[in-house]
Formats: structure tokens, C-alpha cells, sequence
């Protein structure tokens, strides 16, 4: 196996070797679809890289994106490592505050912006924030001195190259593996984030771990919609650029289900929460349609997740179930299939805890998901369910070359060529994490099985504990709640400091219409806590009078639950939980 210093090396490599072959697939102003082959990809971003150079990135330089998911992300990204520089990723939808300390911190020059509301968070009353000196404009025409649209820093790059032909193989030479290759800020759901410095030789080893697994194969289309300013949605990247296959990008999320009609993808990642609102508009809408179609549509799903269960359980499927099961699928099943797109080998979760019930409720369908698990500062994956070996409720084993150990406590440490360089600027906490032998800190708790199937149990942090010194896991509670009741877009246990769990629920406006809720809700609640040690049964709910969002605060770019913000906004509300007459205790 050819060894290579840097992700721009690995990249042009693909290139060549498939040159004329299709690499993505984007939409377009008028509703289509462009094609770009390897051999295009690599003209682009090489003419960008040279603009880059002349206008004095040089090796580890930071470049930023500000930007939602589309092509031309992927083109700046590509530049940039070109170029060798490092990307440090800017959520779109992040403050100016937040903007400004991320690029000042970072030490950014260049920012290329995806259009002048990314534009304006860049601006100070001299110029821009920081140490930018130029802002590249994906959308948008030039506009004062720094202000360059894309197709003048192309214009910049053929200039350079004329001049210096070889100007972006000099700078790929220039690194090595332990070059900085990107910045990753944490969504940081309590705090200022911090910025996770990822190296060329993390990507590298994850690509290549990913390629060895022979789970994604070159002749794959993936859907790809998942934020790149986030650690997972580039991971997938590095992935391509190791294996070959093709992927069809766009990032709006209101599009998603459309997209994998028109794309017909073999395979697609998501946070748990796009497959909770897949199920949540299925499971709805069967309901919603009749006697007949609602009751064929539960004895499908339940003779389809109890063959689930059985092969999980290694036992023999009869005769007689084969026959339903096929009688299901051509009913049921198949029809989720197609408007999914009708090609979807597997689905892959993370970011978040997945609940088993809705993995079994799509293994159910044909729809395998591969939950795996990663953080920022592990290069985003370290474990993955395989599709033949899936043990629902785990997040699978470790790639090749992580190691994993559970502390004392429950925590999980992981070593390995994934872990991070370090927090940027951050020498004492990084060493709070990352200890003297190599082991990183999760801040996760879980166990590990006798096959080295890893099941986390929660977020160290998150555990709370009750007035009565009991412990509970609220992140198991919140899923089970949510798989019960379609209707739950989000669940947010209390319980940290008082007498007995309650829980706050905001509902799918969509799947909640015509809906007896409380009802439906409570119905919901009590199911679950028949599972429930008698300290975790939930007492109270209350439902939020809208949904969580990132504007609010309440949620991450990544769509994880900020608690401490969501017990701030609805303190009131909780208050009225624990002191109303007749709380149950």
C-alpha cells in the first residue's frame, strides 16, 4: 500500500486513478443535477489551491468556511489542503460573537463565505475580524478590497500557475503527516467551544481504516447532507477520497427524503434524529390512513422486528415466517424502500445515541443502520456495527488500530493514530484529557462485551443524580421515550438534585395534527417505565410550547440537546413540576 503524507496527496492519487469516472453529484439553480468526474474535481480545486498560495497560504496557514453543505465546500476544503493550509470549519448558522472568536483564536487569513449573511459577521468597523485579510464569496459579487468571489480566486490560481507551474506540488511536498491538516471547534453544549487540531495523518488513518473494512465499495453512491463544518460529515469525505465512490451533496435538510428518491443512493449517515422523523412521518401517516392500511401496517412491523430479534438471538426463522416476511416486504416494506430511493444498502447513525427500537423498527424495513461512535477529537469515528455482525444497541467494534479500555469508573479511553494533536492553544487541557501513555478521555461512559461490542451507557456528565443519592442514565430514557411516542421530537429528563424524574417534551408539529397528545403521550410514559428502575420512572411531563432549535441555543449545530440552556429557558416551567399540589413524589 502506496503511503501518503497528506490528504491533498491521497486525493490526487484518486484522482488519477479514476479520472474520468464521476466523483459528485450537486444540484443546480434550475432543479438538476451536475456531474463532476475525479479528473474535474481535480482541475478545480488545484486552480483555487494556486489562488490560495498567491495569496500567502503556506503550509498550516488556517483557512475557514463558513458555509452549509454543498459543493463548493468540498472544493474550498480540497483547495485548501492543496494548498497546505488547515480548514477550520464555521457552522453557518454560528453568531457573529462566536464567528469572530473562532476566526480570532484560530488565527484564520482567508475565509471563504458562503454569501453576504456569512459576510457580514466578518466585518469590523476597519475590516474584518481577527487576522482575516481576504473573504472569498461562494455566492455574491466583489465587493470592497479582501472581497474576492470564487471565480477570481480561480482566475488568481491560473495566474500563479502560469507563473509557477509546479506550485502546488512544492507545497504538498512541504508536508508531512503530522502537519495540521484541520480545526474542528467543538459544539461545546456548555462553554466556549474549543478547537480540536486534527492532523493529516488522523484523516489518512481513518480513510484508510474505513477502506479496509470492504463495507463501502467504489462502485457506491452515498447521499451526503450531514454539515461539513462537523467532524463526521468530513470524515465521509476522507472515506471517498481512500475508496473511490461517488457522492451526491446537498445539505438542505428539508430536502433530504426528495433527494434520496432523485439520487437513488446505496448508502446515506444521519444523527439519529433524521431517522426519528422518517419513522415518526411512516409510522403517522400508516396510522392516519384507515382500519385496514394501519392494521396491515403493524402486523408487517411486527412479525418484521421479531425477525429482528431472532436472528440477533441466532435462532432459525420458520418456514411459515419466510413466507410472511415476504408477503411484508412486497406489501410494507418495499414501499418505504422506494421512496428512500429504492438502492439503500444500509444507513449509517452517530453524533447521538440511536434507540434500539428504531434500529429494529428499519432493520425491520430492509434498512439496516450501522450506529457507530466517535468524537471530534477521534478524527469523529472509533466504532462501527458492521452489516453482516450488527448487534442493535451497541455502537459495534473499534476500527483496526484503535485501542479501547474502560477506567475504573466506567469511562471509556481510547488510543490510537485517530486521537487528536490537541485543543488548539489549549496545552493544560489537552493534557487533561490525553494522558502520558496516549489515552484519550471520552468523557463516555459504557462496557465492553467479550467480542468487543461497545455499549455506552451515557455521557459522563449527563448522569444525574437524585435528592435520594440515585444515579440515572438520562440519555437511554429520552430514546425510549421518543421511539414510543412518534409524536416526541425531543425528550429532556429532570431529575438532578430532586425527588423523584419528570420529563420535558416538545412534539413533531406534523405527526402530532389530529392527535389526542396527552393521552397518546402518557400512554407512551407508562411503557416505558414498566422497563424503568423504580428511581428512573418518569412522574410528570410537560410539553414545551415549540420545538428546541440551534437559534434558541438549545441545540448544537450537530442537533445535540444543550441541557443546561433548555433547563435555563423553561426554568420556570420545571419549577412548576416540583411545587405544584399534588406532585407525585
Amino acid at each position: 500500500m502506496t503511503a501518503y503524507s497528506s490528504v491533498g496527496a491521497r486525493f490526487l492519487a484518486q484522482c488519477e486513478q479514476s479520472a474520468s469516472a464521476e466523483a459528485f453529484r450537486a444540484p443546480t439553480v434550475d432543479g438538476g443535477w451536475q456531474s463532476l468526474t475525479w479528473s474535474d474535481t481535480a482541475s478545480r480545486s488545484r486552480e483555487l489551491a494556486a489562488g490560495l498560495i498567491a495569496l500567502g497560504i503556506t503550509a498550516e496557514s488556517r483557512v475557514a468556511i463558513a458555509s452549509s453543505t454543498r459543493l463548493e465546500w468540498v472544493l474550498a476544503d480540497l483547495a485548501i489542503a492543496l494548498a497546505g493550509g488547515a480548514t477550520t470549519t464555521v457552522y453557518p448558522s454560528t453568531n457573529a460573537d462566536y464567528v469572530a472568536y473562532i476566526l480570532t483564536d484560530c488565527g484564520a487569513t482567508v475565509v471563504f463565505a458562503e454569501n453576504e449573511d456569512q459576510l457580514d459577521k466578518l466585518r469590523t468597523a476597519d475590516g474584518f475580524v481577527g487576522s482575516v485579510r481576504y473573504v472569498v464569496m461562494f455566492d455574491g459579487e466583489r465587493g470592497d478590497d479582501g472581497v474576492l468571489t470564487l471565480e477570481q480566486l480561480t482566475d488568481i490560481g491560473r495566474s500563479h500557475t502560469s507563473a509557477n507551474p509546479a506550485a502546488v506540488e512544492v507545497a504538498l511536498a512541504a508536508l508531512t503527516t503530522d502537519h495540521l491538516a484541520t480545526i474542528v471547534y467543538t459544539s461545546g453544549t456548555t462553554g466556549r467551544p474549543k478547537g480540536v487540531e486534527l492532523t493529516h495523518g488522523n484523516w489518512l488513518y481513518l480513510g484508510a481504516a474505513i477502506a479496509s473494512e470492504g463495507v463501502i465499495r467504489p462502485d457506491h453512491l452515498q447521499f451526503l447532507w450531514l454539515p461539513l463544518s462537523h467532524v463526521f460529515g468530513k470524515l465521509l469525505l476522507a472515506a471517498q477520497y481512500e475508496i473511490g465512490f461517488v457522492t451526491a451533496i446537498d445539505g438542505r435538510i428539508d430536502r433530504i427524503v426528495d433527494n434520496l428518491a432523485i439520487t437513488q443512493p446505496s448508502f446515506m449517515a444521519a444523527a439519529p434524529r433524521i431517522f426519528e422523523k422518517i419513522y415518526s412521518r411512516v409510522v403517522t401517516t400508516a396510522e392516519s390512513g384507515g382500519g385496514a392500511q394501519r392494521a396491515l401496517f403493524g402486523w408487517a412491523f411486527d412479525i418484521g422486528v421479531d425477525a429482528v430479534r431472532s436472528r440477533s438471538a441466532g435462532q432459525p426463522i420458520s418456514r411459515w415466517r419466510t413466507a410472511q416476511l415476504a408477503v411484508a416486504d412486497r406489501l410494507v416494506f418495499a414501499r418505504i424502500r422506494a421512496r428512500l430511493g429504492g438502492n439503500i444498502e444500509y444507513l449509517v447513525s452517530g453524533s447521538a445515541a440511536l434507540s434500539p427500537q428504531i434500529a429494529e423498527w428499519f432493520a425491520a424495513a430492509g434498512l439496516p443502520i450501522l450506529e457507530g461512535y466517535g468524537l471530534t477529537e477521534t478524527t469523529g469515528a472509533s466504532f462501527v456495527n458492521r452489516p453482516d455482525d450488527i448487534r442493535i444497541g451497541t455502537v459495534g467494534r473499534a476500527f483496526p488500530g484503535t485501542e479501547v479500555k474502560i477506567a475504573d469508573d466506567g469511562e471509556i479511553l481510547l488510543r490510537g493514530p485517530g486521537i487528536m494533536r490537541g485543543y488548539h492553544g489549549l496545552p493544560t487541557q489537552t493534557a487533561e484529557v490525553i494522558d502520558a501513555g496516549g489515552w484519550f478521555a471520552t468523557g463516555d461512559i459504557g462496557t465492553l462485551d467479550s467480542d468487543g461490542f461497545l455499549n455506552i451507557t451515557d455521557r459522563k456528565k449527563d448522569l444525574v443524580k437524585t435528592s435520594g443519592g440515585k444515579y440515572i442514565a438520562p440519555t437511554a430514557i429520552e430514546s425510549a421515550i421518543k421511539a414510543a411516542c412518534p409524536l416526541v421530537s425531543h425528550a429532556i429528563v429532570i431529575a438532578d438534585g430532586r425527588n423523584f424524574a419528570s420529563v420535558l417534551l416538545t412534539l413533531d408539529p406534523d405527526a402530532a395534527a389530529g392527535h389526542p397528545v396527552t393521552d397518546v403521550v402518557q400512554r407512551a410514559i407508562d411503557q416505558v417505565n414498566t422497563r424503568l428502575n423504580r428511581w428512573e420512572t418518569i412522574k410528570q411531563f410537560r410539553i414545551l410550547p415549540r420545538e428546541l432549535s440551534i437559534e434558541s441555543g438549545e441545540l448544537t449545530p450537530s442537533l445535540k440537546i444543550k441541557r443546561a440552556v433548555v433547563a435555563r429557558n423553561h426554568a420556570d416551567l420545571i419549577e412548576s413540576i416540583y411545587t405544584a399540589k399534588g406532585s407525585r413524589r
